[in-house]
């Protein structure tokens, strides 16, 4: 399983790459492992804003239909329109495949989340 150091990561296995302010997000490998071949991504309009642990995207997949929830608050100032003409990349290149980027709202959050080895753990756990 994949889990690169340079990132942090939730519970409900999303990643989140901070730089500056703002902040990308993603699903983990092993998310995208669990849900199997993904055929749909609907994603979020730009200016929205969500709280920690709001839902803001879903996933579809050949398995099932999975919400992708907000590791951090913020307001979402990009979203990767690649993903809704190729929602396989995810599966492909879940690290490079981020979902949108948020000006974060409490850059405080960020240290919360867990680190490479704390999601390593928690995945070896479920």
């Amino acid at each position: 399983m994949n889990i690169p150091v340079d990132l942090k990561y939730s519970r409900e296995h999303e990643w989140v790459r901070a730089e500056g302010g703002r902040a990308s997000i993603g699903i983990t490998d092993h998310a995208q492992h669990a849900l199997g071949d993904i055929v749909f991504v609907e994603l979020p309009e730009p200016g929205a804003e969500f709280g920690a642990g709001e839902a803001f995207a879903v996933v579809e997949s050949v398995k099932a239909a999975s919400d992708v929830y907000s590791p951090v608050s913020g307001k979402i100032t990009e979203v990767n329109e690649q993903l809704a003409a190729s929602p396989e990349l995810v599966n492909s290149d879940p690290y490079g495949s981020w979902f949108v980027v948020v000006e974060l709202s409490d850059p405080g959050e960020f240290d919360s989340l867990l680190s490479a080895e704390e999601y390593g753990k928690l995945c070896k756990e479920e």
